[in-house]
């Protein structure tokens, strides 16, 4: 495991050749995908998934939208967890620090059902996109961070529990609907949830900037998921 990883960064470091890249990492893909813990425990740790992975999404690598977006779907998954014993504690502080600098992450496919690496290009985008190098690390306006008390807490989880109930209603709506013949009583109420998530979703990404509560920010990130797909399958 140590070789075939030393032998991945090698091809990731410092590499403009977009089509070296994009092998490798389909091979780094397939690797996750079949390899046992000894391999992965090495993938997710900072020294690769950051300092290797991350690097290529600087606009200087130009990478196409569909290979930014294989990365980050790779951090996303992997922040998750495996099945093996697998300590994912250094690709999570990845994830989060992601989040918190305002970089948009694919949207995640809900089937999937675990932590499976391999991933499909976001619907809303594709290689021919007019701007390669859109998702730029550069950080959001920050301001000062805040460590909420426990009566903060609990009324910010009373929100997220609104918004995860809007969530099961809207998936509700959505699988009880056939395109073209759709209920006009559940359209107008799907019409208003989706404002509803949308607002909660922008105000879940202005909290994961400043709020310091591990916890929270382990809520936030989850539910924020939750979003992410009920979103995608609205518009779908």
């Amino acid at each position: 495991p140590k070789d075939a990883v030393k032998a991945l960064k090698k091809k990731l470091s410092k590499n403009c050749n977009h089509k070296e890249i994009r092998l490798t990492l389909s091979l780094l893909d397939m690797c996750m995908e079949n390899c046992g813990p000894r391999f992965q425990s090495l993938v997710v740790k900072k020294d690769f998934c950051k300092d290797k992975l991350v690097k290529l999404l600087n606009p200087r690598y130009n990478l196409p939208i569909d290979m930014q977006e294989k990365i980050l779907s790779f951090i996303m998954t992997w922040a998750r967890g495996f099945q093996g014993m697998v300590d994912v504690s250094e690709v999570k502080e990845v994830y989060i620090e992601l989040l918190k600098k305002g970089v948009e992450f694919p949207f995640s496919d809900a089937s999937r059902g675990g932590p499976k690496t391999s991933s499909q290009p976001s619907t809303k985008s594709s290689p021919s996109s007019a701007n390669p190098a859109k998702r730029s690390l550069l950080p959001l306006p920050t301001g000062p961070t805040l460590l909420l008390t426990p009566e903060q807490i609990g009324k910010l989880y009373s929100e997220l529990d609104m918004a995860k109930m809007n969530v099961r209603v809207m998936s509700s709506i959505l699988k009880e609907n056939v395109p073209g013949s759709e209920n006009p009583d559940d359209m107008n109420l799907l019409q208003k949830l989706y404002k509803t998530c949308r607002m909660m979703q922008e105000r879940i990404m202005e909290l994961l900037v400043t709020v310091e509560n591990e916890d929270v920010i382990v809520e936030l990130i989850q539910v924020n998921e939750d979003l992410n797909n009920v979103l995608l399958g609205h518009e779908r």
